[in-house]
């Protein structure tokens, strides 16, 4: 039997999960997760120093890509079918619970909405195992050299911000490596 389409795997290029990153069609992605610095709370001084030491990362890794996502799940979705169901609702009881929850999931989102991860992604092409372990010490030194908290994420992180990018899961880290994997253990 022919398949018609493509594996959402497949469409953007990724392959599998490497010994230090995620492996796709054009190499193996490194994946660093960077602290975010509260900048609201610092001097002008310090925002320029921030600045200059980011403008060092860059002179020193030109094709390090910074990638800024939400640390967690969107619920707009969730709320406007809440929305719905509360409309459609005749218990005024049942509406009163369906608008708490749409409360609830207010309250969840105000708290998230500033919550932001910041990665840094290497693009290793061509290279040889060995040269990827060096290229994933030597980025990590160069990041710590200009006072970045960093480190570089294992397959379970780089699974959950996949998960959360894709608007899949928050649990994306319990997802299987590939589409259909369970049913064949």
């Amino acid at each position: 039997m022919r398949r018609k389409g493509n594996s959402v795997q497949e469409l953007i290029g990724i392959k599998s999960f490497g010994k230090y990153g995620l492996i796709t069609d054009k190499g193996e992605l490194l994946f660093y997760s960077v602290t975010p610095t509260n900048i609201s709370v610092l001097s002008n001084t310090s925002i320029e120093i921030k600045i200059r030491h980011l403008l060092m990362v860059l002179c020193a890794v030109p094709d390090i890509e910074i990638v800024c996502t939400d640390s967690s799940e969107c619920f707009d979705e969730n709320k406007s079918y809440l929305y719905k169901k509360a409309n459609q609702e005749n218990n005024s009881k049942v509406r009163e619970l369906i608008e708490k929850d749409i409360l609830f999931l207010d309250h969840i989102q105000t708290e998230m909405a500033t919550a932001r991860q910041f990665i840094f992604v290497i693009r290793c092409s061509n290279k040889k195992e060995e040269q990827i372990f060096n290229t994933t010490n030597r980025i990590e030194k160069i990041l710590a050299s200009q006072n970045f908290e960093v480190r570089r994420m294992d397959k379970r992180e780089i699974k959950r911000v996949l998960s959360i990018y894709f608007e899949a899961s928050l649990s994306g880290e319990l997802m299987a490596d590939s589409d259909g994997e369970q049913y064949f253990r």
